[in-house]
């Protein structure tokens, strides 16, 4: 095999890259792969010493894209260490403003970011609809795009409603939210989630919610696409017709294993229905077998990562993030840890959520295919039919009980510690927090795209990407759109950007550069 030592640049970029996926491509197929993140922050360092209340207003910029899910998480774990339960309408705030941002996320990263691949010439000027394509997905110019830009940005009013401001807003506070909207401004936020729920059934579904929920099997699946033009001509419809012409339901499988914490706190009185305490529901899943999640088997392991070495995998509580070396030092090669549930490879993201939810036509997917990339965007791009309609309950209840109490007083955080575990866009996020003296002497937190980007772990296995990336086919190694499909189905955090790096006839290794 030729390893490649230097080579041309090909870049694709959509916006940054920090996380690199190095392959080795033998006959035209991936045979090995390594994830590497490529950018220290040190979030766990900066928060220790700060008091108690920092991290509301700290970690929220971890993420430009995520950061009502990291203020989520953060919020949830103080109010487990000062034993309040907040009031059944700061839940409905505060699962607003998630949704919403869930939501947004979901479109943009389907058309933009994903679909957009399809508009590829080199890769895909012989496909029958690339054609199509191209009027739907041409970056800053196709229909589809354009339209998901209008719309999605007009979706984030309620954030901005809710919380003051998008991106960073600090509106959750233990015990709470700092304040609730006027009636007219819930009103507002009403209409600019029904508008947006239109626009979605007619422009990404081309059909109702309704119609969309009763699709229990591959099977139904088919008739629905037959159904109707409209069905055929959505974007849903599109994107399945295309993925299956060019084989995306044939790799990228994983590890098939999966992961969800549960999510959205469900109020004491609502009429949104849920599992248990959560509207969505926690678990662990092989397959379509799902076993009942325990947060105490989730372990991080940094035997390929740069920092101070352990003896052993550690849960959470007791992990250190301390940063060791830097640049390729023998078996080290990222900065992401490995975070591990009972010691396996798992993924987390939207697909995670419809298999551990029992969704029958994701299940039945999966139980005929395996994970592959068309199931998993497919997860993502549907996701909103599950959160659109709650979104609406959610807000009539806060007008209906615009009076009641949106605040429980907590005055002081005591010693202790606590845990913030939710569902954000991209999957299972965690924050571990300890507080001593009302400030921070721990803190530790695993995102969606550690779990889904993680290293090698100690016994040498694979991340669920990385796992993912093995067997799949590049037809031309100067435009490897179909390793950039795999990982994309993950949806690293940030918005993407890919960069190749050939030399050699046949084999070589390929460095594609993404934004962790």
């Amino acid at each position: 095999m030729v390893k490649i030592a230097k080579g041309i640049n090909i870049p694709l970029n959509r916006a940054e890259g920090d996380l690199q996926i190095n392959v080795e491509i033998e006959g035209g197929v991936i045979s090995e792969a390594w994830s590497a993140g490529t950018m220290f922050r040190g979030f766990e360092g900066m928060m220790r010493g700060r008091g108690a209340l920092d991290g509301l207003v700290m970690t929220p910029r971890v993420c430009g894209i995520c950061s009502i899910t990291h203020l989520t998480a953060a919020v949830e774990a103080l109010d487990t260490i000062a034993g309040v339960t907040p009031p059944d309408n700061a839940r409905r705030l505060r699962n607003l403003a998630l949704m919403v941002e869930t939501v947004q996320s979901d479109v943009r990263h389907a058309i933009l970011m994903f679909m957009v691949d399809f508009a590829n010439r080199e890769a895909y000027d012989k496909h029958p609809l690339w054609n199509e394509a191209l009027v739907r997905y041409q970056p800053l110019a196709g229909r589809a795009a354009v339209e998901v830009i209008r719309e999605s940005k007009r979706l984030i009013q309620v954030m901005a409603i809710i919380g003051g401001q998008w991106p960073h807003t600090s509106f959750m506070v233990p015990g709470g939210v700092t304040s609730i909207p006027e009636v007219s401004k819930l009103l507002q936020c009403r209409i600019i989630v029904e508008r947006f729920c239109s626009w979605y059934e007619r422009s990404i579904l081309g059909c109702s919610i309704e119609r969309w929920q009763a699709i229990g099997s591959v099977g139904d699946l088919d008739a629905w696409l037959d159904e109707s033009p409209a069905h055929r001509d959505s974007e849903v419809g599109f994107f399945i017709r295309f993925s299956r012409e060019a084989g995306l339901h044939t790799c990228g499988r994983g590890p098939n294993r999966f992961l969800s914490y549960g999510n959205l706190p469900l109020p004491l009185d609502t009429a949104v229905q849920g599992t248990g305490s959560r509207m969505l529901a926690a678990g662990y899943a092989v397959s379509t077998t799902v076993h009942h999640f325990e947060a105490a088997q989730i372990t991080e392991d940094v035997s390929h990562s740069w920092y101070e070495q352990g003896s052993v995998p550690v849960h959470p509580f007791a992990g250190k993030t301390k940063p060791y070396a830097s640049g390729q030092s023998g078996q080290l090669y990222s900065w992401v840890k490995a975070p591990r549930y009972c010691g396996e490879v798992v993924e987390t993201g939207p697909l995670a959520e419809m298999v551990i939810g029992g969704n029958p036509l994701f299940c039945d997917m999966i139980e005929k295919d395996g994970p592959n990339v068309m199931a998993r965007q497919l997860a993502r791009l549907v996701r909103p039919t599950g959160l659109l309609a709650p979104m609406s309950v959610w807000l009539g209840e806060l007008v209906d009980k615009r009076g009641d109490a949106f605040y429980r007083s907590v005055l002081t955080i005591p010693d202790g510690q606590g845990a913030g575990m939710i569902q954000a866009a991209r999957g299972a996020l965690g924050h571990w927090v300890k507080i001593q003296d009302e400030k921070i002497t721990h803190y530790q937190i695993i995102t969606p795209t550690a779990w889904n980007g993680s290293p090698r772990d100690e016994n040498g296995v694979r991340g669920a990407w990385e796992e993912a990336l093995i067997g799949t086919k590049v037809k031309d190694i100067n435009n490897p759109v179909e390793a950039g499909h795999v990982v994309r189905s993950f949806d690293p955090c940030l918005v993407c950007a890919v960069h190749c790096l050939k030399k050699g006839r046949e084999t070589g290794i390929v460095k594609l550069g993404f934004a962790q």
